[in-house]
């Protein structure tokens, strides 16, 4: 063989290894459970490892403000878990920007020291919840599976994984996992008029249609429910001092609550996102002000 057909040869063979090595990544080492306390569920071509998050948010309960209720049945449940006690899958919904997501972080960071672990898994891999258990298992860890601010459609197969993994499978579920899940949605998935009209009223009793019973099959195999609302006036401005207070402004004067409803009718919700954003956005200025003097 002749020497330019031998380095076309070499050529056509590095070409084809650098497409293979796309989908072959290189050997992932095993995750360190004291390294973090946060972690994600990451997929390079066809292998999925479990990464840690080395910068998580330390957000704490006390900075969660208008969800009481909420805050203590979750917690209990939470309580319940990491003792080993018998504990539900948690299922938040409700109105956006009301701390459903911020609630779960919080208690992460209340019980990590005894020995709770998260680990975040996105919709389109919920497909590998059963690889996920299968790596955790045998841990003396407890672990909080965590899918955030989910919606399907019927056919997407990440409903039908997560759907199985709840309450189905032929394999029992481990002890030492638990699934926590947000959606803006209390089923996660659209709802028709239709679906509506295919109720059916036998001797007085109401009988949903079939399209109804399987969009409530999966909601339903989360064993704690949680509803978060919007927040009325008072509750916004009570957590717009709050933040103001943690961003160092001590006095809420008529002219901030002014402001802070002028925000909130701007961008047409009133929750603790909102005044968040709010808190930030006045002190940073005010702050700013107050050094160019």
């Amino acid at each position: 063989m002749s020497k330019n057909k031998l380095n076309k040869l070499c050529n056509r063979a590095d070409k084809l290894l650098a497409r293979l090595e796309r989908w072959v990544p290189a050997e992932q080492s095993v995750a360190d459970w004291n390294e973090a306390i946060v972690f994600r569920w990451r997929k390079q071509g066809y292998v999925g490892f479990i990464q840690p998050i080395v910068h998580p948010h330390h957000i704490t309960l006390d900075a969660l403000c208008g969800i009481d209720e909420q805050k203590q049945r979750v917690d209990q449940n939470t309580y319940q878990f990491v003792q080993g006690y018998p504990a539900n899958n948690v299922l938040l919904t409700g109105a956006r920007g009301t701390g459903k997501s911020s609630l779960i972080k919080a208690l992460l960071n209340k019980y990590a020291s005894q020995g709770l672990r998260l680990i975040e898994v996105e919709k389109h891999n919920l497909i590998d919840l059963h690889d996920i258990v299968e790596q955790i298992y045998l841990r003396p860890e407890r672990f909080i599976l965590y899918c955030d601010d989910l919606s399907f459609e019927m056919d997407e197969p990440g409903y039908k994984a997560l759907k199985v993994v709840l309450d189905g499978s032929m394999a029992a579920v481990s002890e030492n996992v638990l699934i926590y899940a947000t959606s803006n949605r209390r089923h996660m998935i659209p709802e028709f008029m239709q679906d509506n009209l295919d109720t059916r009223h036998i001797d007085g009793e109401i009988h949903p249609g079939e399209a109804i019973e399987e969009k409530i099959a999966l909601s339903e195999r989360f064993g704690l429910w949680l509803s978060f609302y919007p927040f009325d006036q008072d509750r916004y401005l009570e957590i717009i001092q709050y933040w103001l207070a943690h961003f160092g402004i001590k006095k809420v004067t008529a002219s901030i609550r002014t402001a802070a409803l002028q925000w909130a009718l701007e961008r047409g919700s009133r929750s603790g996102r909102v005044a968040w954003q709010f808190a930030r956005d006045w002190a940073g200025r005010h702050h700013a002000v107050s050094q160019n003097k």
